[in-house]
């Protein structure tokens, strides 16, 4: 059936209600939009559902949010799961309420018990929530750090992490099974809630949270110490964070923590920022702005699902601010985490610490200083969190430390996903910390290098929007993988790793091994210097991603020899 023919279904069938109706009559002589609206269904990939939120099929709607979960509920009917019951959980954004309910009620009608949030929560509490009510699965409804118009549907398993194989595979073809909307179940409410299948969950969860995060922390007393000094700006752009990560900071004893005014309600349209990302420097304003006027050590900002944290530190020499890439946070954290645990003996035995193939390579160094297993996976925090399921099923190593580039980590194994709220916890640690010994956050990064070397790390992309734009992006990955390049600008290649393939090239020896890592359409590139550059399709955005990254000997040689290495790079694929 061709695009034009389900728009006119969606315009006359009774199942679709009168709003949705009226939008698309609105758009009736807007040819391209109905293409746009209706040319497929939107992708439920190996994590769920993102996509803007209107009607049609490649629209985020209850239509198709209750088309994705009734795939769920037929594999989760498979795994007998119905009686353990999956926990929905959901954020600031526009229809966010709406979409978990529809979830939660679809479910229910197939038979499913559903624990749902009363109002929106912290996505890694969700991970959380899926572990401590023993369900078998987890739905949040989040677009993390989209622009407004986005939101979207991410499935986690039992474990707690995000979907794996071979579930992820297994739900995907359920969920392209369900192709008729007739065969999707739902129920009323209150038949829900008397038949015992629709629980709210209730407050005791949140302070069970809420403990396992100050667990996480190594020098209480310091904290307690620079209390009333160290002063903090946050801002939850719009978003979940606002409560948890204000708890958890004066319950550790953090007495001067400033939220910003503007940005402290929750709201789905974003009204400061147009793009509600902790990584984007104009999120940063309004924080900015307010850390002036109170003279703040550092500025923190998570996005609206709480899962990613931004940074800016005071420094003391020109009295300005400057940022952090999730790279230097993550590495602050972490060296502060194994030098403590190290020191005061509660380092457990076998410790790893993980992170992604496009973190930075100073990750390698630190965990060689102190003696702690390194393990790399593929992007996406999920696989960190199934690293630590197989470590505790297999008695292997003990999870110290995860992170990821894009702002994302996780300080103890009491979720599965990357947590922003302990994030902001530990960052404040390691602040309080340094200031304890006269010292900035950018003093400790300096520290760091002069002691590492200087890491840099960066990000490209092009944006590639609709059909013809998904097909360059194959045609641009089929290109380089026929015609794989030997150097970028003076970064001679060295060693190749295409994950499609399965397969580690050194072009020195010609020898070829496995990546030792699931297949994903990503390929990795070792270069000469200690550099690297990486080249994957995004999983939730019409995209195609370049990461990359140097090793220099001072700041502005890395800072030349990355910007030197991007232009090679950028070049090489447009």
């Amino acid at each position: 059936m061709d695009y034009m023919k389900i728009y006119q279904q969606w315009c006359s069938d009774p199942y679709f209600d009168d709003a949705t109706k009226a939008e698309l009559k609105a758009i009736e002589n807007n040819k391209e939009e109905i293409e746009d609206r209706f040319y497929r269904q939107l992708e439920f990939g190996t994590g769920g559902l993102r996509g803007v939120i209107g009607a049609g099929t490649n629209r985020m709607n209850i239509y198709t949010v209750r088309q994705a979960t009734q795939g769920l509920a037929n594999y989760v009917l498979s795994q007998n799961g119905q009686e353990k019951g999956v926990a929905i959980a959901y954020d600031s954004r526009r229809m966010s309420t709406e979409f978990a309910t529809e979830a939660a009620l679809c479910l229910n009608a197939n038979g499913i018990k559903t624990y749902i949030f009363d109002s929106l929560r912290p996505t890694p509490e969700l991970s959380f929530a899926v572990r401590e009510l023993h369900c078998i699965a987890g739905i949040v409804i989040t677009a993390s750090h989209n622009p407004r118009e986005y939101n979207g549907y991410k499935v986690y398993w039992e474990d707690g992490a995000q979907i794996t194989p071979p579930h992820d595979k297994n739900i995907l073809a359920e969920v392209a099974k369900v192709t008729e909307f007739s065969s999707v179940k739902t129920m009323g409410k209150e038949e829900a809630v008397k038949t015992g299948l629709f629980h709210v969950i209730d407050a005791s969860l949140d302070d069970r949270y809420m403990e396992k995060l100050k667990k996480q922390s190594i020098h209480p007393e310091i904290i307690k110490a620079m209390a009333k000094d160290i002063r903090i700006v946050y801002t939850p752009l719009h978003g979940t964070g606002n409560l948890p990560v204000r708890r958890v900071l004066k319950e550790l004893g953090f007495e001067q923590v400033y939220v910003v005014p503007e940005q402290e309600k929750p709201d789905g349209n974003f009204p400061t920022v147009s793009y509600p990302n902790p990584e984007d420097p104009k999120a940063f304003e309004l924080a900015l702005k307010l850390a002036k006027e109170k003279d703040a050590d550092i500025v923190l900002a998570t996005d609206p699902d709480a899962d990613r944290l931004g940074v800016y530190c005071k420094d003391t020499v020109n009295g300005g601010y400057i940022s952090f890439t999730g790279n230097m946070s993550g590495m602050l954290i972490a060296e502060y985490i194994l030098r403590e645990r190290t020191e005061n003996g509660t380092m457990p035995e076998k410790p790893a610490l993980v992170e992604t193939i496009v973190t930075t390579d100073m990750a390698k160094a630190i965990a060689k200083a102190y003696g702690v297993h390194l393990i790399e996976v593929l992007t996406g925090f999920k696989f960190i969190g199934e690293q630590i399921k197989w470590f505790e099923e297999q008695n292997t190593y003990h999870y110290v430390f995860g992170l990821e580039e894009s702002y994302g980590c996780l300080a103890g194994t009491y979720a599965r996903d990357k947590d922003a709220c302990v994030a902001v916890m530990m960052l404040c640690e390691v602040a309080a910390y340094c200031k304890s010994q006269g010292k900035t956050l950018w003093d400790a990064m300096l520290d760091m290098y002069e002691k590492y070397g200087y890491y840099k790390e960066g990000l490209a992309t092009i944006t590639l929007k609709g059909i013809d734009g998904a097909q360059q992006i194959r045609d641009m990955m089929d290109k380089v993988r026929k015609e794989p390049p030997s150097e970028f600008g003076r970064f001679k290649v060295q060693a190749v790793r295409d994950y499609k393939a399965d397969t580690r090239t050194d072009l020195a020896t010609g020898k070829t091994e496995s990546t030792g890592l699931p297949n994903s359409n990503v390929l990795y590139y070792e270069l000469s210097d200690g550099a690297w550059c990486c080249v994957r399709p995004s999983g939730t955005e019409p995209k195609i991603k370049f990461y990359f990254g140097v090793k220099g000997d001072s700041l502005e040689s890395s800072k030349e020899q990355l910007q030197e290495l991007e232009d090679a790079l950028m070049k090489k694929f447009k």
